[in-house]
């Protein structure tokens, strides 16, 4: 078998390792000409890194990454609504990882040229389009560096993890209009910066309307440093209607977010300087599609965002991608023709994905922070007072749940 996979990010390239494990050979074609470390922090769950973990890439992941320790909910204040454990230190087997998501599409990327061999990654070959019949699928790239005609492919099947962006998605629902826009835009960026808390805790501070997110991604220059992941996320626009077209991945302006960010208070960390040091940051909208009827249409499918594309919330986008490339290449090894394979695999990851997107449009376990802050919209003096630990628990502990990495069913799985 030979599985054709349209795009070079973390689901793309974790399935073509996956796949290898099991006797299936890939091929990833990705659009850009080269696979750069772009992006900035992503968390990626215990659920998902123990997928990685079984393909070897722990000690990779170990040299780029930070082992994440707490995870602290606040109010836009700087108190305390919610703070967990995570990780190994939540009796998983795994730990949770804040890592670039450059680092990590690296670690993968090396991991599949080292084991599937150079050509196993064919960079600047943009999609054209694909025929399928009887036997299989033929996909015709174009040099994307030159538009000119780059390759010809033919494979059992063809998947998708080519983004929200997709072109596969978009050739079979044409009609599907837009990313969904929520009206908040994004300024995102990292800074070597001096540690806070215990230098390997992530801090969510307020709700959806308007949030910052602080976490250590990497070993800073200094013993006394991180590179530090930040994100500024404000409601500037109308949920009803699209997000420009020039709104996507553009450089950020330190004139139009560091009003938002005095709104923000974090003990310890000087959040206005964090940002003003930050050699280069990202302003982009916070959005995602509806969840589809199917993602398989004979032998081709989606994976990763080209399938399910989620609001950043709950550190779930790049993990349910993981998940994604793992149920596939399980499926494929163990059905007897691709077409039950990629059923089943739609069957099993199709419901718990959309449901995952449906609690992060109504802001996922952060919600706790809203849930607070409705109640005491000027601060506290006791949470406990406001709203009791019961009642946290139960909307954090639900979205896990629903997500699959709850300290119950990571503990069943060690």
């Amino acid at each position: 078998m030979k599985v054709i996979i349209v795009g070079g990010g973390i689901g793309g390239l974790t399935l073509a390792l996956m796949l290898q494990a099991r006797g299936i050979g890939a091929v990833v074609y990705e659009q850009a000409s080269e696979i750069r470390e772009v992006g900035v922090g992503i968390n990626t769950l215990p659920h998902a890194i123990r997928e990685l973990a079984d393909l070897g890439l722990l000690p990779a992941l170990d040299a780029v990454a930070i082992r994440t320790r707490e995870l602290v909910y606040m109010n836009r204040f700087g108190q305390t609504v919610w703070r967990e454990p995570r990780g190994l230190h939540a009796g998983s087997s795994t730990p949770q990882f804040s890592i670039h998501r450059g680092r990590l599409q690296a670690v993968i990327r090396d991991a599949v040229v080292a084991r599937l061999g150079e050509g196993a990654v064919r960079t600047g070959r943009r999609l054209q389009g694909f025929i399928q019949d009887e036997g299989g699928v033929t996909a015709h790239f174009a040099d994307s560096r030159r538009g000119e005609t780059g390759e010809t492919a033919r494979g059992d099947i063809l998947v998708a993890a080519d983004g929200i962006h997709s072109m596969v998605r978009a050739h079979f629902f044409p009609d599907q209009g837009p990313p969904r826009w929520n009206g908040v835009q994004m300024w995102r960026g990292a800074c070597d910066w001096p540690v806070f808390l215990d230098g390997e805790s992530m801090i969510v501070a307020g709700g959806m309307a308007g949030k910052l997110v602080l976490y250590p991604i990497a070993k800073g220059k200094t013993a006394p440093t991180r590179l530090t992941n930040w994100v500024v996320n404000i409601r500037t626009g109308d949920p009803a209607k699209p997000p420009p077209k020039e709104a996507w991945s553009k450089p950020g302006r330190l004139e139009d977010v560091l009003p938002f960010a005095r709104r923000f208070t974090v003990p310890g960390v000087d959040i206005l300087g964090l940002i003003q040091a930050s050699p280069g940051f990202w302003d982009y909208p916070m959005c995602d599609r509806d969840p589809l009827p199917r993602w398989t249409h004979g032998r081709v499918t989606l994976l990763g965002d080209a399938a399910h594309p989620m609001y950043p919330v709950g550190s779930n986008g790049a993990s349910q991608a993981i998940l994604d490339a793992r149920c596939l290449a399980d499926r494929l090894v163990s059905s007897e023709h691709p077409r039950h394979a990629l059923a089943a695999y739609e069957a099993q990851r199709l419901p718990a994905t959309a449901e995952i997107v449906a609690l992060n449009r109504k802001g996922g376990p952060e919600r706790v922070i809203d849930a607070v802050e409705q109640l005491a919209p000027n601060g506290f003096d006791d949470v406990e007072r406001v709203l009791n630990y019961a009642k946290r628990e139960a909307i954090v502990k639900s979205y896990a749940g629903k997500a699959g990495f709850s300290q119950e069913q990571l503990a069943r799985r060690a």
